[in-house]
């Protein structure tokens, strides 16, 4: 009679002892994969590992050791290849070839998005045509931003940092991440599928076609002397390797570990590496995009697109034609969200030159936000702004010629006639970083104000450093719900101007601190042209 009673106690103590450690297993960031090879003194011949191999869960120690990751899964979060090569095939060539890429992706699931088949094929519609300088482009100002997004913290902290030598091993084309790896993750060796070029004219292209068999990284490993090479090692054994999923154990590069682990997928969930962990501080970036174009999320904003066109041109057209009291009830009912705060009545007395409002520069309608702000039209001053944005534009706008004693001339011309805005950066700057303010804005007036500007994008970028500049306007408010934000900092106190006593320089440190304090942005001494470079590789400054 006793023993029905007690087992189902006994029963239930067990399921739940068996759940915990479930839960536990699951927690865990890495599984050690023993195989028969595994403790072998020289090179094993590159056969498949099974992946059925013996694993348990353990926490691997790359202090001082070679160790050969695997990009897609291990040192990545996820495994998927399709997102980066849309980013490619969208921002190094066009929304046509985006579009080839999205409609083949059918196929591509079909033949397995990690097979060989399926990077051929994503390859080929991606890269044919392209010059190799546009995806050079595309790997140094788009792509860094998504892979360091996607980077696993916990294999990135518990292998990458303390590891001696790095080598990486992808499915893409190794062109796609080579320059992040060694630029930003400071990887010793990428190893990857190489593409072929062609040389058409004065022109080079990709035929989009991977060299070697299978296109994979197994012809870079087959010469012992360039596996010794890569791996660091006289014998060609790496001391760890770090592979996404046990279907990996496959690769022909890691059997050449003497240790073997796999990541798990359920702790990649909360292994987002933040901002302040970054190896390597994100700055500049480039490119149209705002989203990681998954397959879902492509086919998203294709379907989005013709109605983002024609609501960019309504919320245009709203800014040009109607009063700044409409202006902002009809913006707001066609999606367009705007706050401003800090805004105070001017003190009465008349004063004998205009307020010059310094600005932070998000994108090119930050004056006519401003001027929304205020309701009254302010005039700014620009350094490259296209002829079409001055023709459409609501407010007056004045070239600067980048000649200190013109452009000075001609800021306090206009400061005698009434308030002035101006962004001191030169340039736009996406990430939560300002930019070194040119003091001579401080030079000029006593009378100033910061204003914290900030805009917020979910499917477009509304500025470029290497596409057309003229579509940055119509790319901003294509968005579905653009946001922007328009803070009045009050005016600079005295003391801190020319008047008290302070240098200009002083005065734009002063103002620069004071404007990131307020949108929580660092303040670095990066200028216009180490955007251009970084992100251009020119110094933007367009010749006449």
């Amino acid at each position: 009679m006793v023993l029905p009673t007690i087992l189902p106690k006994i029963a239930a103590h067990w399921l739940f002892t068996f759940y915990r450690a479930a839960r536990k297993l699951r927690g865990h960031a890495f599984q050690y994969c023993r195989s028969s090879s595994a403790t072998t003194t020289k090179p094993p011949p590159p056969s498949p590992v099974s992946p059925a191999a013996k694993c348990t869960v353990v926490f691997p120690d790359a202090a001082d050791k070679a160790v050969v990751f695997g990009f897609d899964g291990a040192l990545m979060r996820s495994a998927a290849l399709f997102p980066y090569f849309m980013l490619v095939a969208c921002e190094g060539g066009s929304l046509l070839r985006a579009l080839l890429l999205l409609c083949a992706f059918p196929l591509v699931w079909a033949l397995g998005e990690r097979s060989d088949a399926g990077v051929r094929v994503m390859a080929f519609v991606t890269f044919f045509g392209l010059r190799p300088r546009d995806m050079d482009l595309v790997a140094r100002a788009v792509l860094p931003k998504f892979y360091m997004e996607g980077l696993n913290a916990q294999v990135y902290s518990r292998l990458w940092l303390p590891a001696r030598r790095k080598v990486v091993v992808t499915g893409a084309p190794r062109v796609m991440v080579e320059w992040f790896l060694k630029e930003y993750m400071a990887a010793d060796v990428v190893v990857g599928g190489e593409l072929h070029v062609v040389r058409v004219g004065r022109g080079r292209y990709f035929t989009g076609m991977l060299c070697g068999p299978g296109g994979s990284a197994a012809p870079a490993l087959k010469h012992k002397a360039l596996q010794a090479e890569a791996l660091g090692t006289d014998n060609a054994m790496a001391d760890v390797a770090v592979v996404g999923n046990a279907s990996q154990l496959d690769h022909p590069c890691f059997p050449y570990g003497k240790e073997v682990y796999v990541v798990n997928r359920e702790s990649t969930k909360t292994a987002r590496l933040p901002r302040d962990r970054y190896p390597k501080p994100l700055i500049f970036h480039d490119g149209r995009l705002a989203f990681l174009p998954t397959p879902s999320a492509a086919l998203a904003f294709f379907l989005f697109l013709p109605l983002g066109v024609i609501l960019s041109v309504i919320r245009i057209s709203i800014g040009i034609l109607l009063p700044y009291k409409i202006s902002f009830g009809a913006g707001a009912l066609f999606g367009v969200r705007y706050r401003t705060s800090g805004l105070r009545a001017p003190e009465p007395g008349v004063k004998r030159r205009g307020v010059l409002y310094v600005c932070t520069h998000r994108t090119l309608v930050d004056p006519i936000m401003l001027t929304a702000a205020l309701q009254k039209p302010v005039p700014a001053v620009t350094y490259s702004l296209s002829r079409l944005s001055e023709v459409i534009a609501p407010i007056k706008t004045v070239r600067l010629t980048r000649d200190r004693e013109r452009d000075a001339e001609t800021m306090s011309r206009l400061l005698e006639h009434g308030d002035l805005a101006v962004c001191p950066e030169g340039t736009t700057c996406r990430e939560p970083y300002l930019l070194r303010f040119s003091p001579l804005f401080a030079e000029l007036a006593d009378d100033m104000e910061p204003v914290a500007l900030d805009a917020q994008v979910t499917t477009l970028y509304g500025t470029t450093a290497s596409g057309h500049k003229w579509l940055d306007p119509v790319v901003f408010f294509a968005n579905p719900q653009p946001a922007y934000r328009v803070d009045f900092l009050g005016a600079v106190p005295r003391e801190w101007t020319r008047a008290g006593g302070r240098a200009g320089a002083e005065v734009a440190n002063w103002v620069q601190r004071r404007l990131g304090e307020a949108l929580g942005y660092e303040c670095t001494g990066l200028t216009r042209r180490d955007k251009y470079m970084m992100l251009a590789g020119n110094d933007g400054v367009v010749a006449k």
